[in-house]
């Protein structure tokens, strides 16, 4: 890696089905490193669900190193069940990440569509082609929560292209975290 360059890993987190991307950026290029999902439908504990979230996470940061981390925020739904579910999976996301020392920057899902595809109210499909075109790989329909990851951390490079830095969501640990949202802590 060089010195101009940065790996990025982007999440999609989910307690069903987990989408990740690790991407290196160089100058203009993106390369896809990793990309895939975790089906955790198959586990019917919802604390088994959380432990292979973050072991898989921290397997990613200990095998890529990422400099930074994207996470797709949840949306808010009219389920609140499945909204403390989604929750949890990316706070435990977030904490596999931040246990390393990897600033993470979190995107609405909004933002991320309009960063990709200009449109806040694409689909995933469209924001699926927009980055084949993006990034040029061979995209597989089973993989649309992965795109939603890859989706993320290119996001966070195309926002910190433009702004220099993302000061504002940027946190590089727990400590970081609490002093820069002392309203989240109870």
């Amino acid at each position: 890696m060089t010195a101009s360059s940065k790996i990025i890993l982007g999440i999609d987190p989910g307690t069903i089905v987990l989408g990740y991307a690790v991407i290196k950026v160089g100058g203009s290029v993106i390369q896809l490193m990793s990309m895939g999902v975790v089906h955790l439908n198959r586990y019917e504990d919802g604390l088994q669900r959380l432990k292979i979230i973050y072991e898989k996470i921290s397997g990613l940061v200990n095998e890529y190193r990422p400099d930074a981390c994207a996470v797709e925020a949840p949306f808010y739904g009219k389920n609140v069940q499945s909204m403390l579910k989604l929750g949890r999976a990316q706070g435990v996301a977030i904490a596999s990440v931040l246990t390393s020392g990897v600033e993470v920057h979190e995107f609405m899902p909004k933002r991320i569509k309009q960063s990709i595809t200009g449109n806040g109210n694409a689909s995933k499909e469209q924001v699926a082609a927009m980055l084949q075109q993006i990034i040029g790989f061979e995209m597989q329909p089973r993989f649309l929560d992965a795109t939603d990851a890859l989706a993320a951390a290119v996001c966070y490079h195309f926002q910190n292209k433009v702004t220099g830095s993302d000061k504002a969501a940027r946190v590089s640990g727990w400590k970081d975290y609490i002093r820069k949202n002392p309203g989240r802590i109870k």
